[in-house]
């Protein structure tokens, strides 16, 4: 359940086609590349996500579990799909807005909880 959280942590896009690195390009998810996608949970903790160009991201959980897979655009919106520790079967989707560095937003995680969502220039950890 620990790495389901890491999912939580993504974010949406508007792209007409998913998974090239060329289309990533033209959306929201660039501001991702380079950054860190930080989710704050009720209890205070905070989730850390890094998007790819090459269509991969990194993780690291509120309890500072690592964990990584694939993103894919799915409409308007990013999806996740964990590869490691443990392969998901299911893919967790979101949306976020245009142009977020430094924008604050509220969506939920996978597991249902709020979360606060912002990406945060460069990598952090």
């Amino acid at each position: 359940m620990t790495k389901l959280l890491i999912l939580g942590l993504l974010l949406a896009l508007a792209s007409p086609t998913a998974g090239s690195a060329a289309s990533a390009a033209r959306s929201p998810v660039e501001a991702a590349f380079g950054n860190t996608v930080v989710s704050t949970y009720p209890d205070g903790r905070t989730g850390l996500l890094w998007l790819k160009h090459d269509g991969t991201y990194t993780a690291k959980g509120r309890r500072r579990t690592d964990s990584s897979g694939r993103w894919t655009m799915k409409g308007p919106q990013v999806c996740l799909k964990q590869a490691r520790p443990v392969k998901v079967p299911m893919s967790y989707c979101t949306v976020i807005p245009e142009n977020a560095v430094g924008a604050v937003w509220d969506a939920k995680a996978v597991t249902e909880e709020a979360v606060r969502v912002k990406i945060v220039r460069g990598r952090i950890s």
